[in-house]
């Protein structure tokens, strides 16, 4: 029998162990940017008006990923064969952002963080009923984990008002419907022009509605949250991409759990806050039933595959 190795790289070439290892490195670095990200944020929202920190989080992207990808790539990364559906993606992310922002005003950073971990879960669901696609019975139980995982998080008596629960589950719709999107688009665009969609859809809508409540009465150390926020953002973002094109999907999703444990450690260190023993169950759950069903389609993409030949 063939001695080469099974594992491969998003391009089909062989997959070594020094790959796959900086593929798990880049998410967990990433994760640990988009933890200081959600606390900077939370922390600039107490002064800060929200569309303000909205907007500099998208001008700061679109202009960061211009200037590195435009060198590079030229004009041809403003090439689509999809305007339209690059519009709406970049609407759905601006969307997810806002009411990302919305959320952290109103619940700790490690509990906002496990709420946020839903989306492959419910990518799930969308799959079901958008695309069609076969959904097993054992990945409904763990969609339904998840779910019981979220309620505890965002019971009455938490550390959150339960009747603002509407908006961080209404967030992860909305990432949700981007990643299927995503997903979608990606047989016919590339990803540099994707990214860079995106940031300028999120900065051109943002900069209309910043207008309203623009103030240049912001210390210096607010501005420098602002560019923390910024880099933050974009760095994660591309740490992410660079991981998922490191090594397989399977491999880095796993790691993608440990921002949970940053923002828990963030939200700790920023303002004192541990989740208590409910909202801390529920939290585990989440991250129990997201690898359980990240094993379960690397089981079911496995199977899929045609048997190794000698």
């Amino acid at each position: 029998m063939s001695t080469a190795s099974t594992h491969t790289s998003v391009d089909g070439s062989p997959l070594s162990a020094q790959q796959a290892l900086a593929g798990m490195l880049y998410a967990v670095i990433a994760m640990a940017c988009f933890a200081v990200l959600d606390t900077t944020n939370k922390f600039l929202l107490a002064s800060v008006p929200m569309l303000m920190v909205l907007w500099f989080r998208y001008a700061f992207q679109a202009l960061a990923t211009t200037a590195l990808m435009l060198p590079r790539k030229g004009r041809a990364v403003f090439q689509t064969r999809a305007l339209k559906l690059q519009i709406i993606r970049g609407l759905l992310l601006l969307a997810s952002s806002f009411l990302a922002f919305g959320s952290l005003i109103r619940m700790p950073v490690a509990e906002f963080s496990a709420i946020a971990m839903l989306s492959p879960l419910a990518v799930t669901v969308l799959a079901r009923f958008v695309l069609k696609e076969h959904v097993s019975k054992l990945r409904w139980v763990y969609v339904a984990g998840g779910m019981v995982g979220a309620l505890l998080i965002v019971r009455p008596g938490g550390s959150m008002d339960a009747s603002h629960a509407w908006i961080p589950l209404l967030m992860v719709l909305s990432y949700s419907s981007f990643q299927i999107l995503t997903s979608y688009m990606a047989k016919t665009e590339t990803p540099e022009t994707m990214h860079i969609y995106t940031g300028w859809v999120g900065a051109l809508v943002s900069t209309c509605m910043v207008l309203s409540v623009w103030t240049t009465e912001l210390t210096g150390f607010q501005w420098m949250l602002m560019v923390l926020i910024g880099c933050a953002g974009t760095l994660g973002h591309y740490l992410l991409i660079v991981a998922f094109a490191r090594a397989p999907a399977s491999r880095v999703t796993p790691f993608l759990y440990s921002g949970i444990a940053f923002a828990t450690l963030t939200g700790w260190v920023v303002f004192s806050h541990i989740p208590d023993p409910i909202a801390l169950t529920g939290m585990a759950l989440i991250a129990l039933c997201g690898l359980g069903a990240g094993w379960l389609g690397q089981r079911e993409h496995a199977k899929s595959l045609p048997p190794a030949h000698d």
